[in-house]
């Protein structure tokens, strides 16, 4: 499992010829980092005076924001099986009529796998954002700028894990099947970008001199 390998050697599998991991676990990685940078202000900001009006909030926030980084990270391997399959058709022969036909089929089945991985993980680090755009209303001001840090992470997860699903939604014939997929990436594009704009611009605020 990804989420169990040291740093150094997840980094030198990213960087070598191996299928995976690729994008869509180091969107993972970057996504489920944010997410805990976001906790990390909730873990600065519990049990303050001078912020005792959140607090039965924040140990909620806290509790969700757990949780979310354990889901992003998981993604980092969900990806790497949703394209297995994938990359193993692709070897397929297409020598005969049959192998063709053989070949179409086991494709159109491991492209609709290969999107709906991303796409879940989108879905999560739009949860993962609306959470860090929370916190940085209401976490301490002293590391609000890691919420900060945690929403530019999130939003380039976002943005890289919608590049998976487009490219492999391109190579469907069902194109029925995939613009539903580009529509529903297209909109959690759209509500994560407001999210991130909205969230930065309050860190900006406060930190910038």
């Amino acid at each position: 499992m990804m989420t169990e390998m040291k740093m150094d050697d997840f980094l030198e599998v990213l960087s070598s010829s191996e299928p995976v991991p690729g994008g869509g676990g180091a969107c993972g990685y970057v996504a489920a980092v944010g997410m805990s940078l976001g906790n990390m202000v909730l873990a600065l900001t519990t049990g303050k005076k001078k912020y005792a009006e959140y607090q039965a909030e924040i140990e909620q926030l806290i509790v969700k924001a757990t949780e979310l980084t354990g889901k992003l990270a998981e993604c980092m391997d969900k990806d790497a099986e949703s394209f297995k399959p994938l990359s193993e058709a692709y070897g397929l022969p297409k020598d005969t009529e049959e192998q063709i036909k053989a070949r179409e089929e086991i494709m159109a089945k491991a492209l609709v796998a290969a999107s709906e991985a991303p796409l879940a993980m989108m879905e999560l680090i739009l949860e993962a954002m609306k959470l860090i755009d929370r916190i940085s209303v209401i976490g301490s001001r002293i590391a609000i700028s890691d919420a900060g840090v945690g929403i530019t992470m999130c939003e380039a997860a976002m943005k890289g894990a919608s590049l998976n699903v487009f490219i492999n939604t391109k190579l469907m014939k069902d194109r029925e099947k995939a613009e539903e997929m580009n529509f529903k990436a297209d909109r959690l594009l759209a509500e994560s970008a407001e999210i991130e704009e909205a969230a930065f611009s309050r860190v900006m605020d406060v930190v910038r001199p």
